[in-house]
């Protein structure tokens, strides 16, 4: 093998070695440089900011490792055309451009995974931002519609001819959509401190068929009022978990049912033990759910359509604390329904967390 040939080969293995380095040190240099900040700024961050804040400081660091190492070869001498598309993407991805996407041809040999790599990283960077932009969008539309009502109807309080009717009338939205806002900021510090593991998360044993008892008997005046049949079939059940959250569970789940069903309807909870757990179904025999409607229920702010025009209220929020307090449970959390006849939604949660 000629001098030539062995310089070449050498060349191209510290390259390789140089760029594993320069991934290594961004990752982690990323992931501990963020925690050093949290720590010396006692910052509270949210997974979803955490994971975000990690990967800028990954890509500044591997784009100042980029611009170093480009910086030594055109001292050299050494041009490396390949690299330009790769850097010019970094600076577009530190710009907030997420939609960048680099080809991924032969011209990149070796380093083809990490054109893939960076590829993959703008486009679940930019499935965040849409995220987050939703969640602002959400958020904002939910908190303008009450807030209207209050100002329109605080406006027609002044009118001194109103009668007494009308003014209690008045009175009575401005309550109900000041509690929908009061829930849906109760909602959202819930969801918040859950994701951040801020919560206090102290898993006992206790009755569950005790709770949901008391859960049924504490919702009475409202499926008293639409005259709705509940039958509770409760096998004595001892499960491992956190009571209040867990509260937060079937309270949500049996408002739910008793919004969206009819008068004179009838619902059924049901609870059993499993050989490797407990299982509680809630059914219903209410207006039901679409089938291509299923798979989003439980996103944040999804409202069914129908659900929206027939409740009036509601932040959509609601099923978002179900899915997560059921996830930290080690559970699972089921629905099926069928439109103009019920829906039933399944729990099941290991007696023991492990």
């Amino acid at each position: 093998m000629d001098r030539g040939r062995a310089r070449d080969i050498i060349k191209a293995v510290m390259a390789i070695l140089m760029l594993i380095t320069g991934f290594y040190l961004s990752w982690n240099g990323g992931y501990f440089g963020l925690k050093l900040l949290e720590k010396h700024f006692d910052w509270s961050l949210t997974p979803y900011k955490s994971q975000l804040l990690t990967m800028v400081l990954q890509f500044f660091i591997l784009f100042l490792l980029a611009g170093i190492s480009a910086l030594i070869g055109r001292l050299r001498g050494d041009k490396r055309a390949f690299y330009i598309p790769i850097i010019t993407a970094m600076r577009q991805i530190a710009k907030g451009n997420f939609k960048v996407e680099l080809e991924n041809s032969r011209h990149y040999g070796q380093f083809g995974s990490i054109v893939e790599g960076i590829n993959e990283m703008a486009s679940e960077l930019s499935r965040m931002e849409i995220m987050r932009q939703d969640f602002i969008s959400n958020v904002s539309h939910e908190i303008q519609s009450p807030l209207t009502s209050i100002r329109g109807f605080a406006r027609a309080l002044q009118d001194e001819g109103l009668s007494a009717e009308s003014r209690r009338h008045y009175l009575d939205i401005i309550e109900a959509e000041s509690s929908r806002l009061s829930g849906l900021s109760d909602n959202l510090l819930k969801l918040s401190a859950l994701e951040a593991g801020s919560f206090p998360f102290e898993a006992k044993p206790y009755r569950l068929d005790k709770q949901l008892r008391e859960m049924v008997l504490a919702s009475e005046p409202q499926w008293l009022d639409k005259d709705i049949e509940v039958e509770a079939e409760l096998e004595e059940t001892v499960v491992y978990a956190v009571q209040d959250l867990m509260s937060q569970v079937w309270t949500n789940l049996l408002h739910n049912s008793i919004k969206f069903t009819p008068q004179g309807g009838r619902i059924a909870v049901r609870l059993q033990t499993l050989e490797q757990g407990v299982e509680v179904e809630i059914r219903d025999s209410g207006i039901g759910i679409a089938e291509e409607e299923l798979p989003r229920i439980f996103e944040r702010f999804y409202k069914v359509d129908k659900a929206r025009s027939v409740s009036g209220g509601g932040s959509g929020l609601g099923l978002s604390l179900v899915k997560k307090i059921v996830d930290l449970h080690e559970g699972s959390v089921k629905v099926t329904s069928c439109p103009g006849e019920g829906t039933a939604f399944t729990v099941r949660l290991p007696q023991r967390l492990k």
